[in-house]
């Protein structure tokens, strides 16, 4: 009877232990819940990176203090990989293997190198790349989500807003645009749609990448100076763009042509560097930023308060990565509320998120079965003594 007994308990105990583990398909139906982290803290992107990976690492502290998801923590395992792609890969398999059922990640190239080994680990993952190659076949990518505007449709929404601004000042015809871009995968994503968009509307377009470790664009510049561009779209991080804005305005371009910085160079970094240069340069920005205050500032504002900082110190990519977490800890909380806590179970919850409010940081997100891009509206921004002020309402790409 004993034998008995002891065999039992051996079997319970083994149950148990699978249970407890994480893992794309598997559920931990009790415990915290392991969600993993790629940020860049010291690689070329650290500059808007560090206070993007704050904003998710703040929100999941302050979602634990608030009692979590159904009394559950979340575990958040992260580190900074420097933004290169084998340490990425590396990481990620590592936090697979430890259980993660969720994934926080950052750069274009790192996501795309991930996507087909997110698929077969069923692991949701967001990042901080709005590449839409992660959104156009959702087949390639089932497991990935994005909540920012992608770089091909802030783009083209760009072009939009040229075209509209071109007539609106008198101008017959079509207005030239140049692309200018950061020289790698995450630069160059947008660059297709944007010259397809704007071959079928008639507007003339060039691309230009920046070169790396540059100093001056002023090469750069003055080849967008002979193809007579009207309208510059500046696709890149802070640092380089503001090089390139005191460089046009050093050659007197300024008010000559129109600079729109896209999202990862709209932001107070930019102001910063730039100085009086910024004045005037617009931006395509899909995450409401601390100088144009909405609902959805409130929480993290008064976290960091409470910790010794401000929301206008942190800065609009702190609220970015905020935000990120957030829709995805409601991922997380649909698939709990059903008892079941896995990568599958977390990809169908958050299919069912419809008009998602995030208190007016960005426009309501909406995923389903079908698409995974969660978000394809903006507002542009232009800086106007010293600060990013909002020129339109939402502009929706087609």
């Amino acid at each position: 009877m004993r034998k008995w007994f002891f065999v039992i308990a051996v079997i319970a105990l083994a149950a148990v232990a699978l249970t407890a583990c994480g893992g794309g398909g598997k559920s931990a139906s009790a415990g915290p819940i392991k969600v993993g982290g790629l940020f860049d803290l010291s690689g070329p992107t650290s500059d808007v990176g560090t206070p993007y990976s704050e904003g998710v690492r703040d929100y999941v502290a302050w979602l634990n203090a608030n009692g979590g998801i159904n009394g559950r923590q979340i575990d958040l395992e992260w580190a900074d990989y420097a933004y290169k792609v084998d340490q990425a890969e590396q990481l990620y398999s590592q936090y697979v293997n430890d259980g993660v059922v969720a994934f926080m990640g950052w750069g274009t190239g790192d996501t795309e190198a991930l996507r087909s080994k997110i698929a077969s680990d069923k692991i949701p993952y967001m990042s901080a790349s709005y590449s839409a190659n992660l959104v156009k076949d959702i087949s390639k990518a089932p497991y990935n989500f994005l909540i920012g505007v992608t770089y091909s449709d802030q783009a083209i929404i760009a072009i939009q807003w040229a075209i509209q601004d071109w007539k609106a000042s008198g101008h017959d015809g079509a207005p030239k645009v140049a692309l200018i871009h950061h020289d790698s995968p995450f630069g160059e994503s947008p660059v297709a749609d944007a010259k397809a968009f704007a071959d079928a509307h008639g507007v003339g377009f060039m691309h230009i990448a920046m070169p790396k470790g540059a100093t001056d664009y002023v090469a750069e510049l003055a080849q967008i100076q002979q193809f007579g561009a009207n309208y510059v779209i500046v696709h890149t991080v802070s640092s380089p763009a503001a090089v390139l804005i005191k460089d046009a305005k050093s050659q007197g371009l300024l008010g000559k042509i129109k600079f729109i910085n896209m999202n990862w160079c709209a932001d107070e970094i930019f102001l910063k560097l730039a100085g009086d240069a910024a004045n005037g340069v617009y931006g395509t920005i899909p995450f409401t930023p601390p100088t144009d205050p909405v609902p959805g500032h409130d929480a993290p504002a008064k976290w960091l308060k409470d910790h010794g900082s401000s929301l206008d110190a942190k800065g609009v990519h702190y609220v970015q990565g905020w935000w990120t977490m957030a829709v995805m800890a409601e991922g997380i909380k649909r698939a709990a509320a059903k008892g079941d806590v896995t990568g599958e179970s977390i990809k169908a919850a958050l299919e069912t998120i419809k008009n998602f409010d995030t208190g007016g940081v960005t426009a309501p997100i909406t995923f389903t079965a079908q698409s995974h891009r969660g978000n394809t509206a903006l507002r542009i921004y232009q800086v106007k003594d010293g600060k990013w002020t909002r020129v339109t309402d939402y502009i929706s790409a087609p």
